[in-house]
């Protein structure tokens, strides 16, 4: 932990441990008195931001989200270990799911809007909480099949509808939408995003690093939106806005 490990985990009766590229092997053996060191590239998750030895179940709010391994539950969703965006273990994730959950104990929701679903890991945390029915768009077609298993997977395939583009690729408006993706495209496309929201419907943005939380926020305040508070984890902000139509 002290050169800097990102995750580490027993293996038999040694360790395995995910470090920089600064600590050089010639370093680590020294400083392992001549114990055997085996090196081997480390595969990241969630577009390069989370790096984990092995896959493990993520607990956020009162949903588990692991492998398809993990006993099916009502609290629980589970993935197939791929490389589309969404293992539940990025700060981002966690902040709309928590988001989502809050929303959902005091409104019923019937549908969601899913914009960059990725996994699909939001739209079926969101049907694990009770809503009806869901959405997902994402520009990327790898990860609309990718999320179409995940849905298969959780037997919740008859209730998820996935399009492969961005919010433009769809028609109508949604109580709630959802979009984790990053700060410059959640400006470029605030406008299309705003046009599917309901009447009185609820907004959660995330991907944003605290830092540019105004940039964003502005964007959809003058499009007539209304702050509705956020939340903050691992530098990264969630915004919940309010439509005031």
């Amino acid at each position: 932990m002290e050169l800097g490990a990102l995750d580490v985990e027993a293996v038999g009766e040694g360790i395995a441990a995910i470090l920089p590229d600064a600590v050089l092997p010639e370093r680590l053996k020294r400083l392992m008195a001549g114990a055997s060191v085996s090196i081997a590239r480390a595969v990241e998750r969630d577009d390069g931001s989370v790096w984990l030895l092995s896959a493990r179940p993520a607990r956020i709010g009162g949903l588990v989200i692991g492998g398809p391994e993990m006993a099916d539950a009502p609290n629980a969703v589970r993935l197939m270990d791929s490389g589309a965006f969404g293992t539940g273990h990025h700060p981002t994730t966690a902040l709309c799911i928590e988001a989502i959950e809050e929303l959902v104990g005091v409104e019923r929701i019937e549908d969601i809007l899913d914009v960059g679903t990725g996994s699909g890991v939001l739209a079926l945390c969101a049907l694990k909480l009770g809503v009806a029915r869901a959405v997902g768009v994402d520009i990327d077609g790898g990860a609309i099949a990718v999320a179409a298993g995940n849905a298969r997977l959780n037997g919740l395939g008859d209730r998820v509808r996935l399009v492969h583009g961005g919010p433009d690729a769809v028609e109508g408006v949604w109580p709630l939408v959802v979009a984790n993706v990053l700060a410059a495209p959640l400006i470029e496309m605030a406008g299309v995003i705003v046009r599917r929201v309901a009447s009185r419907g609820t907004l959660i943005l995330s991907g944003i690093p605290c830092g540019v939380e105004e940039d964003v926020k502005q964007a959809y305040l003058h499009l007539g939106m209304h702050d509705g508070g956020s939340r903050a984890m691992g530098g990264w902000t969630a915004l919940t806005l309010r439509a005031s139509w």
